[in-house]
């Protein structure tokens, strides 16, 4: 088939070559602009960019597309059998969408309609999903409304973070794209009523609540590893946290004095912190102007009194 592409992150980079590999013409990448990133703020080509030079696929940047006539005109001269979408980034106006000959199809990170939004691998996790995975979904003009041509599931371990979910997803995504095109599956409408918003997230999100239970904490660290990251005031300082477990009770110091379970309460030499419900210890920490390391590497340089409140 004679596709456009539009992707932008490491996620859609291995639907890309999918395509490529099952021998689809891709006339067209559209991607994110470069970006400033890093400490000098250099501009950063978005991976699908890099990926679409290595494969000598012309590349577009626009920076929208609503009320812009002239990308439009041009979308349109493709003449492309379909547009294939993942993590674009831009909101398609009804008139790109119904530019190629079978629509744009949608890459998702969800079984939708669970999580329609901006963070769906984030949001499984830290809602503590058993499974998620990936649709294929013919692209209508509301937020990943559209009705769903083909999806595959992949269980959420107790060790998942959204690092690792992203890499199997990104794989389960490239495999049913190429499966959707040839098999050309009937769309199914999804039922609005079960849909959940996975909001686009902020590094502010990362600040862990210690009232919360110890496996909504531990759920949130690995949803938010590594973006936004997670974090917990000690005194003034920022600390960065990377890992916990959760501890059983009988592994826990009776409490007594200042040393109290409130929650956020440092209880031993080990960096147990007592929660809302439940404690957890403390596996990777990060000092501020510091790398991350493991709990007791940080613990043989650094002394935190036990019944010091994290924030």
């Amino acid at each position: 088939m004679r596709l456009i592409f539009m992707g932008s992150p490491d996620f859609a980079v291995p639907a890309l070559h999918a395509l490529i590999n099952a021998g689809h013409e891709v006339v067209a990448v559209y991607t994110q602009p470069p970006r400033p990133a890093g400490r000098g703020k250099t501009l950063r080509r978005q991976p699908v960019h890099e990926a679409a030079d290595k494969l000598s696929i012309p590349v577009r940047t626009p920076i929208y597309l609503r009320n812009n006539e002239e990308e439009l005109a041009f979308f349109q001269n493709l003449k492309a059998d379909a547009a294939i979408v993942a993590a674009y980034g831009l909101l398609l106006p009804e008139a790109v969408l119904n530019a190629p000959k079978l629509g744009c199809l949608n890459i998702h990170a969800s079984l939708l309609p669970r999580w329609r939004g901006a963070s769906p691998i984030q949001s499984a996790i830290r809602a503590g999903d058993r499974e998620t995975g990936v649709c294929i979904m013919q692209m209508d003009k509301g937020l990943d409304t559209g009705a769903v041509l083909l999806r595959g599931a992949t269980a959420i371990t107790q060790n998942d973070t959204a690092n690792s979910l992203h890499d199997r997803l990104a794989t389960l995504g490239a495999e049913l794209i190429v499966r959707a095109l040839v098999e050309r599956p009937t769309a199914i409408p999804q039922d609005d009523s079960k849909s959940c918003y996975a909001p686009k997230l902020e590094r502010t999100d990362g600040r862990i609540d210690w009232s919360r239970s110890a496996q909504e904490i531990d759920q949130q660290i690995r949803a938010f590893t590594p973006w936004p990251g997670n974090f917990t005031l000690i005194g003034e300082d920022t600390y960065r946290i990377g890992a916990v477990t959760i501890l059983p009770a009988a592994d826990i110091p009776a409490p007594h004095g200042d040393t109290a379970h409130h929650p956020g309460t440092i209880l031993d030499d080990q960096l147990s912190i007592a929660c809302g419900s439940g404690w957890v210890r403390i596996e990777k920490i990060q000092k501020p102007g510091r790398a991350m390391m493991d709990a007791a590497a940080f613990l043989r340089g650094a002394h935190i009194e036990k019944g010091t409140r994290l924030g």
